[in-house]
């Protein structure tokens, strides 16, 4: 009687795994309408970027460097971590519309060129919640930069297109910047 009971539960709890368990396919073809994916639209988006660097109310912390970040004349190896915030006017009292976090580094030894990632996180009333992420080289000498957006979520979910970015205002005492922005974004 025990050892019925004990090979029925064997049974039962082997039974209970197999089906638990059951392997799903690595991947599967959906069609278009699982996530009512329509017709494309073309976004463009015009902001201003607010990079304080530093002062009490810095938006962008150098977090690391390397050993040559110092002597280097490109600054080589240090990271910086932001949280900036984005308007409509370059004028930081301006209508806000969200914000940039994200990280850049100094990745090149012969150029002021920054390694950029960036999640520009909205706030205005259109899309609100939503995000669009960059991903890019930045010469920061040059007139303007050119970055892919590489996804986005909420209303940019889908999203791919490019940002343009031109340095509207440099400290050069303390590096504070204001970057204007012209994204352009295809998204369902």
């Amino acid at each position: 009687m025990a050892s019925n009971l004990r090979f029925t539960t064997f049974i039962g709890i082997l039974l209970a795994i197999l089906l638990v368990g059951k392997s799903q396919p690595f991947s599967t073809s959906l069609p278009p309408s699982t996530f009512r994916l329509g017709r494309q639209n073309l976004t463009r988006l015009h902001f201003f970027f607010h990079d304080v660097v530093g002062g009490p109310n810095a938006t962008a912390i150098r977090v690391a460097e390397a050993p040559v970040t110092n002597t280097s004349p490109t600054a080589f190896g240090f990271v910086a971590i932001n949280d900036n915030l984005l308007t409509v006017g370059p004028d930081p009292n301006s209508t806000r519309v969200g914000r940039s976090q994200g990280m850049y580094a100094s990745a090149d030894f012969d150029e002021m060129s920054f390694m950029l990632v960036q999640n520009y996180v909205f706030e205005d009333e259109r899309f609100n919640g939503s995000t669009l992420s960059i991903l890019g080289r930045n010469p920061i000498l040059s007139s303007v930069r050119e970055f892919p957006v590489v996804g986005g979520t909420g209303v940019f979910r889908f999203a791919s297109g490019y940002a343009e970015a031109r340095t509207y205002f440099f400290n050069a005492t303390n590096g504070d910047a204001i970057v204007e922005y012209n994204v352009y974004v295809l998204h369902y």
